[in-house]
């Protein structure tokens, strides 16, 4: 009797030495710092929401997360790293709506940009604004138009390079408009902004994120915004189409990657931990001052980012293929 106890009581203690060992297995995540690599310039709109983001994050999920800036080809210098990084987590990517047209606009590349990944969720998505030098001789955007067909080549446009939103804005709206101006690529928008402030740029397109404090410090000329509707944070903007350009719209949306590969349950700890940061008053605030808002909780999930994103891929597919748009 006594040693069919001893078994009886010892069945319940292996299973909790298991469960405890499990527990310790599933809690070592993360065991260091998170780096959350960001493929465009510091002081870009894209950098500016994932240092936001990335503030939060630390604080929820227990470790630093560490921003480091990854810049060249589009945006697929920084993705590669994280493509090809150990999936266990401790590397992420915060990318934009470049992860929609990189699938097509990139024939050539050293990893594969849709099958590399894990989406965790979806972060924000930025309305776009149409700025200018501050002495452009332009008062509206009828007058932009006038100015940009008229000049040719003498009139330049900035943007952070090809794949970039403010490339992909700028390229859509020359073509709309039937313009054929000089286009000045950066190393980010960040640079192209410093350009435009210091009026040595003509134009640019780029994300609220980045312009807002300009505009309202009246540092630079604005003409309106490529989105279905106005600005909350700055209503006195009117939209491409109120201003007489019609079918123009550009939004940029960001979302947080793991490599392909990482465990289930770091997947969830992630997605966890930014749904946790989208709902910091913090963030909130700050996303609001900045022309932006978290997206909705039900956004913020991998199964949401992924069926936007596969959208996107496919929105911008014939457009690149009919353009001739590629990158290589």
């Amino acid at each position: 009797m006594p040693l069919i106890t001893r078994r009886a009581l010892a069945a319940p203690a292996l299973a909790t030495l298991a469960a405890g060992g499990s527990a310790r297995a599933q809690g070592a995540f993360p065991s260091r710092p998170i780096t959350m690599i960001i493929p465009f310039a510091p002081g870009g709109p894209t950098d500016i929401v994932g240092r936001l983001l990335a503030e939060s994050m630390s604080r929820e999920i227990g470790q630093p997360v560490v921003v480091e800036n990854t810049t060249g080809a589009g945006g697929t210098l920084g993705a590669q790293r994280v493509a090809t990084a150990r999936p266990d987590g401790h590397t992420v990517l915060l990318h934009h709506i470049g992860m929609g047209v990189i699938p097509t606009m990139y024939r050539r590349l050293a990893y594969d940009p849709v099958g590399g990944f894990e989406p965790l969720g979806l972060v924000t998505e930025v309305p776009m604004t149409l700025v200018g030098r501050k002495d452009l001789p332009a008062a509206n955007l009828a007058d932009l138009v006038a100015l940009m067909r008229s000049s040719g080549d003498r009139f330049n446009l900035a943007d952070a390079g090809i794949g970039s939103s403010s490339a992909l804005c700028g390229a859509l709206l020359a073509n709309a408009i039937g313009a054929k101006p000089t286009v000045i690529p950066f190393r980010g928008t960040g640079p192209a902004m410093q350009e435009i402030l210091g009026g040595r740029v003509d134009l640019l397109c780029d994300q609220t994120t980045q312009t807002t404090e300009y505009i309202r410090g009246g540092a630079v000329k604005v003409f309106a915004t490529p989105s279905r509707a106005r600005i909350a944070t700055l209503p006195e903007i009117p939209t491409t189409a109120e201003a007489g350009l019609p079918g123009f719209e550009v939004t940029v949306w960001h979302g947080l990657y793991a490599p392909r590969g990482t465990p289930a349950p770091v997947l969830a700890r992630l997605t966890a931990s930014l749904q946790a940061a989208l709902r910091d008053p913090r963030v909130v605030q700050r996303f609001t001052e900045i022309g932006t808002a978290p997206v909705p909780q039900e956004d913020a999930t991998p199964e949401a980012h992924r069926r936007f994103w596969m959208a996107d891929i496919a929105k911008w597919k014939p457009i690149i293929e009919a353009t001739n748009g590629y990158a290589d």
